[in-house]
């Protein structure tokens, strides 16, 4: 079966850092961009990071630019999301997903069942 599975999610203090983990099952991660995304209570799904198969790097909303990396290993079927820096801001839900390349979560069908990120003091 098809399955994205994160983990890595905890809670942070404000200018710590994170490492979030996207372990693919049931299809190869070098077939898809993968994306992440993160929602926060009543807001709606936000693209954070993406990467295709073939990109050198990652694309980055502007919030996280310099301070997020996406990193694909595509011999371990997984995925990452290198976060530094954290900012209360950054408090959600933490997704991964497979699709097209894009940032919009609509164009994706293929989700992971979120981890938990808290940047608290």
């Amino acid at each position: 079966q098809l399955q994205l599975v994160e983990s890595g999610g905890d809670l942070a203090q404000p200018g710590g850092s994170l490492t979030l983990s996207c372990a693919l099952s049931g299809f190869t991660l070098d077939a898809y961009t993968m994306g992440w995304f993160r929602q926060a209570p009543g807001k709606e799904r936000e693209g954070v990071s993406c990467m295709g198969p073939t990109d050198d790097s990652g694309y980055y909303i502007d919030s996280v630019k310099g301070r997020f990396t996406i990193d694909r290993d595509d011999a371990k079927n997984t995925v990452y999301l290198r976060m530094t820096d954290l900012k209360p801001e950054d408090t959600g839900v933490y997704y991964c997903a497979a699709g097209p390349p894009s940032f919009s979560a609509t164009d994706y069908s293929l989700w992971g069942q979120g981890t938990q990120v808290t940047v608290s003091a």
